[in-house]
């Protein structure tokens, strides 16, 4: 009986990777926001958080996970961003080091500017933990729009991810 309930888990557990690794969410063309918010730590994610500035998808960036080291001139001119858009537009956030902490820096924030939309970008292995994390810490009222970096992750990232997201989801269940 043992046996059958580890087999089942084991079934249940792969197809579930198999999922998770073929079902990458994806990026989202157009649609507005009021803001777009960029959690740090993968190629192309900082760009794209621009385009959607840039071409009128969200009218303020968070820069979430910023290294404290970086200087808002540096970002500036590693991205090419003008002065005037980094004045009025681009806020680097420095107090998250995961996930978890990026949730609630960008929740403080979207509160703080009275947000009722966001766009979320983060790379395509990584959203659903983001938006999951995001999600719990937003009120209900709150749009989230998944827009995915896409990227070409590796199995071990993949694996990786997965089994975080299964364990974040049990410790959410459990009230952690």
């Amino acid at each position: 009986m043992i046996r059958r309930i580890l087999s089942f888990v084991v079934l249940v557990w792969l197809l579930g990777f198999v999922w998770f690794a073929v079902a990458l969410s994806g990026p989202v063309e157009g649609g507005k926001s009021d803001a777009v918010v960029v959690l740090t730590g993968g190629g192309g994610r900082i760009d794209r958080g621009l385009e959607a500035l840039q071409k009128g998808w969200a009218r303020r960036m968070l820069v979430s996970g910023v290294d404290r080291e970086v200087k808002p001139r540096e970002f500036a001119h590693e991205y090419k961003v003008s002065p005037a858009l980094m004045a009025c537009c681009v806020t680097l956030g420095f107090q998250s080091v995961d996930t978890r902490s990026n949730a609630s820096e960008t929740a403080d924030w979207i509160a703080s500017h009275k947000f009722r939309s966001v766009r979320l970008v983060t790379t395509d292995w990584h959203m659903r933990r983001a938006a999951m994390e995001l999600s719990a810490q937003l009120p209900g009222h709150i749009e989230l729009i998944r827009d995915a970096v896409p990227s070409q992750p590796t199995f071990r990232t993949l694996f990786l991810e997965y089994n975080k997201l299964l364990a974040r989801s049990v410790q959410r269940l459990a009230g952690m």
